[in-house]
């Protein structure tokens, strides 16, 4: 992390240089600055997909920024005509001008959500100002507001706190931590595609256990009865090594959103119908295994759950005993394994061709009888699943008089 002010502004000045800002930067009237998370990015030398500029002007935010996006190409939108902010996307770096709203800098800056995006690039000078001393709060990897009212002008940045946790592993100053036990049904005054899209980042992050664990322990979602619910595991005692690097990207995120939401939550913050659809799916299994004794599944509920979890079935180890995890998940991995991994070695078609019926339940029921033959490798080729379909047929078929 950089925290000399001269490399800093050498980091600042070589990256504006390497994106070819200067086509943009000659418009910008006297008193404009450079603020927010590319500052903050660059002093913690963090690299990130998208790039989000955030510039303030003295006066004529909108005016400015058309010109620009005239000039460079791009486009152009105005996000807060009163406000006179507006948002330039190109190549996709996103570029947000906004209007100074104080008389001075450091007036404006006081009106930023935390210390840490509160450093500011003064353009024509040269220079960082950090009046609220975010430097010394990024050094100690510290998350602090310099006043609460900023994060209720708007409170979706209640959960912009957790996914600093997250991304940027960042501790939460106690004044802070207080203000969010007292204020977080303020949260619901959001817009529900906001905060849905705030979790979805948070759950994305490096430090997301952290940050998932915080939300839990302050109940940001929910009453306590929500978190005594048994579908709800104790994530500290979990070994999430079980799963490798590759599984941990790709179903740690929704397993961390099962954790903190329930389901009526997750259609009010209009998360899709496959995550939900999933999420019932977890809880259907995991308190059907409550009741039952694993070992003693029955041959088709087994291969009901394997069909039904097969493409998250990562995120459901957890709720398995501990003893079964390790074989389970081995053999989820075998692509090969026709049980954690259901398929048919006919498909409706032939079916219907060979054996001249029609599309309906029957044909789906068939079809399910014969991968769940095929999971427990009582099929081996196309002869044996033919003669198996016509016997299951004369059986099963409704008979007519």
């Amino acid at each position: 992390m950089y925290t000399n002010h001269t490399l800093i502004i050498k980091e600042l000045e070589k990256s504006i240089k390497f994106n070819n800002w200067n086509s943009f930067l000659s418009f910008l009237p006297k008193g404009s600055y450079l603020v927010g998370g590319y500052i903050r990015d660059i002093i913690l030398g963090r690299l990130t997909e998208e790039v989000d500029i955030d510039i303030v002007v003295p006066f004529n935010a909108i005016e400015i920024g058309k010109k620009i996006s005239d000039n460079i190409k791009s486009k152009f939108i105005i996000l807060d005509k009163k406000r006179e902010v507006v948002r330039i996307i190109l190549d996709g770096i996103s570029i947000d001008i906004a209007n100074q709203v104080s008389t001075t800098i450091e007036g404006d800056l006081k009106t930023r959500d935390f210390s840490i995006n509160s450093i500011a690039f003064l353009l024509d000078k040269k220079c960082l100002f950090d009046p609220l001393n975010g430097l010394k709060d990024l050094e100690l990897a510290l998350l602090r507001t310099h006043s609460e009212i900023n994060l209720l002008n708007d409170p979706l940045r209640i959960l912009r706190c957790f996914r600093f946790v997250s991304e940027l592993n960042f501790k939460v100053d106690l004044k802070l931590i207080n203000f969010l036990k007292k204020n977080k049904r303020k949260l619901y005054l959001v817009a529900k595609e906001r905060i849905n899209y705030e979790i979805h980042k948070i759950v994305h992050g490096a430090n997301a256990l952290e940050a998932v664990l915080l939300i839990k322990k302050l109940n940001i979602f929910g009453s306590q009865n929500l978190y005594k619910d048994s579908f709800f595991l104790d994530l500290k005692k979990i070994n999430y090594a079980e799963l490798n690097q590759n599984e941990k990207e790709e179903f740690l995120p929704f397993f961390f959103i099962t954790q903190i939401l329930d389901v009526v939550s997750l259609e009010e913050l209009k998360f899709s119908k496959v995550e939900i659809a999933k999420t019932n799916l977890l809880r259907k299994w995991h308190f059907f295994l409550k009741n039952k004794n694993i070992a003693q599944l029955n041959e088709l509920d087994r291969f009901k759950l394997h069909q039904e979890l097969e493409m998250f079935f990562p995120s459901f180890i957890f709720y398995l005993p501990q003893n079964l995890r390790f074989n389970w998940l081995n053999r989820w991995r075998d692509k090969e394994d026709k049980l954690f991994h259901p398929s048919n070695l006919l498909n409706g078609d032939v079916i219907k061709k060979y054996l001249k019926i029609e599309d309906g339940p029957i044909l789906g029921e068939l079809l399910q009888y014969l991968s769940k033959e095929l999971a427990y490798k009582r099929l081996n080729n196309f002869d044996e699943a033919i003669y198996k379909a016509t016997q299951w047929i004369e059986q099963n078929a409704p008979k007519c008089d």
